[in-house]
């Protein structure tokens, strides 16, 4: 058997699926990739907080936060992330700095940033080789949670081992996702397992996120609905909480996001579109670049989504905003055959790739599945009544819905588009994306970016983001619309702190090439690599301006 000290450790080895993994070594480098992957295991070192300039300053944020956190017990680094000299500066957590991580932030002047630092550190779980320490296993998604600095809440634990009561001090492991015999994935227990000594035992080795006190015996953990299970008091990564402090002054958001709104560039008085706004935070730092004077109008397919949006506005004072359901790939307005304003072919075909969706591979593949929206909807029409409102509308309050928007009505569109989220982190586990996968992502992808591509005005500016290392979400999409829309240019972005995007093209495991960026247009976009000395997520943004679309 390992020694304790071995196995009761953090040193989680991410899983790819082995045709995704094969195409981003080719992308990155084996090395590189390498470097990636093991990053995107941990959280960042620090938190990023955006600051509401309308109710609060800067400085006056840095000396409440230092308050709460000094009260609390808790002492980190905040600190203004204003940069006046071109090398940047480093801040790092002054509570454990034998075991911190070092943290290059180069930003040039945003009073409403700052930063919190966290770090990683060995936990003594007080167990020798002939006896082991209590155990409570949850779930990836939970662990992923509690690495951020979430408490672990019932629905997310898994097993535990017999007689724990209430108060027991217990190490709290992950089950991550591992190959099955069908070729899938699969953790190996069900809900409520009693720990013995289980066929994984010995596989949770380097997956213990910390040590915590049983807030109810094992029997009620598997009984009742919610409520916190354990009470993590030693974690292998310390982050500050911000849950409810200072509500509707602050905004825990990570950095690239925060950039994606500069990026934008908003002014005073623009009507300006976040395609998909959901949880809002991009669309409340766009009303507030625009001191809430103009009108941001935010969208989202999913009603209770919606309603976080709105929730989020009223926190922070802001009036600019207007919110709408909608699907962003419905986004434009449909005009009637009798009216004045006719839909070229080219937007005929886009709106017919939306309402039927055809599942293809390479030019020289047959379709596989085609499914009419008509259909669907005609179906959902008979089950709405039978079935009632639906988990959709289940939080209550009113959303209004949208038919969409008329063409050139928008001075400016971001596209945070959905994705495969592959620069989230920590991330415990990633081999349920495949090459298939990915491709549908930026498949959709693309047929958002032909929306929002006629709801810009001649004149006005696209930003297109995601939170992903996938270079077919990003890179390519550019590559896709610098080839389709020659009136559309990339931009120089500012502030600029992210690295080059990718140059060249790769060969795809059935033989399609992948185009990605031409030499020159690499340092106007930017990605965030999550293994720089930066230590942010995952993230791309591409910045376009849109020139006359008669030409």
């Amino acid at each position: 058997m390992d020694a304790p000290t071995e196995r009761h450790c953090y040193k989680p080895t991410l899983r790819w699926n082995p045709k995704v993994e094969d195409y981003f070594i080719k992308a990155y480098g084996s090395d590189h990739f390498a470097c990636i992957s093991e990053a995107l295991t941990f959280p960042s070192c620090y938190s990023c907080i955006r600051v509401n300039t309308l109710k609060s300053t800067s400085d006056a944020i840095i000396e409440k936060l230092s308050a709460i956190l000094q009260e609390s017990g808790q002492h980190y680094v905040i600190d203004n992330m204003n940069q006046s000299d071109a090398n940047g500066e480093y801040i790092i957590d002054c509570e454990h700095k034998d075991h911190v991580k070092e943290s290059h932030v180069p930003l040039n002047s945003y009073d409403s940033d700052k930063a919190a630092f966290g770090t990683t550190h060995t936990i003594n779980y007080g167990c020798a080789h002939d006896k082991l320490p209590k155990e409570v296993i949850v779930s990836r998604k939970c662990a992923e949670a509690v690495l951020r600095g979430a408490q672990v809440y019932v629905p997310g634990v898994l097993a535990c081992s017999a007689h724990v009561e209430k108060g027991d001090t217990v190490a709290v492991s992950v089950a991550v996702e591992r190959p099955v015999q069908d070729g899938g994935w699969g953790i190996g227990m069900t809900r409520g397992t009693v720990l013995q000594v289980d066929p994984y035992f010995f596989e949770r080795n380097g997956l213990y996120i910390g040590q915590g006190t049983t807030m109810m015996s094992r029997a009620q953990m598997f009984r009742v609905p919610n409520g916190i299970a354990v009470d993590l008091h030693d974690r292998v990564f310390k982050l500050p909480s911000f849950h409810d402090v200072l509500e509707g002054e602050i905004f825990l958001q990570n950095l690239p996001s925060i950039i994606t709104a500069h990026a934008l560039d908003p002014q005073q008085g623009e009507r300006i579109l976040d395609m998909c706004a959901a949880p809002g935070g991009k669309t409340t730092a766009i009303a507030i670049l625009m001191k809430d004077k103009g009108e941001v109008v935010a969208v989202d397919r999913s009603h209770n989504k919606v309603l976080d949006i709105q929730k989020l506005a009223a926190e922070m004072g802001l009036n600019c905003i207007r919110t709408y359901k909608l699907d962003a790939l419905k986004a434009v307005l449909r005009r009637s055959e009798s009216s004045d304003v006719c839909i070229s072919p080219s937007v005929a075909q886009v709106e017919l790739d939306i309402d039927c969706t055809t599942r293809t591979n390479c030019s020289n593949e047959k379709a596989t599945e085609t499914t009419c929206a008509g259909k669907v909807d005609l179906q959902k029409s008979i089950w709405r009544p039978r079935n009632g409102p639906g988990r959709n509308n289940c939080m209550g309050g009113r959303v209004e819905k949208s038919d969409g928007f008329s063409p050139n009505s928008f001075d400016r569109v971001l596209l945070d588009a959905p994705c495969s989220a592959l620069g989230l982190r920590p991330r415990l586990f990633a081999g349920e994306e495949t090459i298939e996968s990915l491709r549908n992502h930026a498949k959709y992808q693309r047929r958002m970016f032909d929306q929002a591509v006629q709801l810009v005005r001649p004149g006005g500016v696209i930003v297109y983001s995601t939170c992903t290392i996938n270079p077919g979400e990003n890179e390519a999409l550019v590559r896709y619309v610098l080839d389709t829309y020659k009136f559309l240019t990339l931009a120089l972005q500012h502030p600029r702190i992210g690295g080059p995007g990718l140059v060249g093209s790769c060969e795809l495991p059935d033989g399609c090439i992948e185009e990605w960026l031409r030499p020159g247009e690499e340092e106007l976009v930017q990605r965030f690599d999550p293994s720089s000395p930066l230590d942010t997520i995952g993230f791309f943004v591409a910045k376009f301006n849109v020139g006359s679309k008669d030409a």
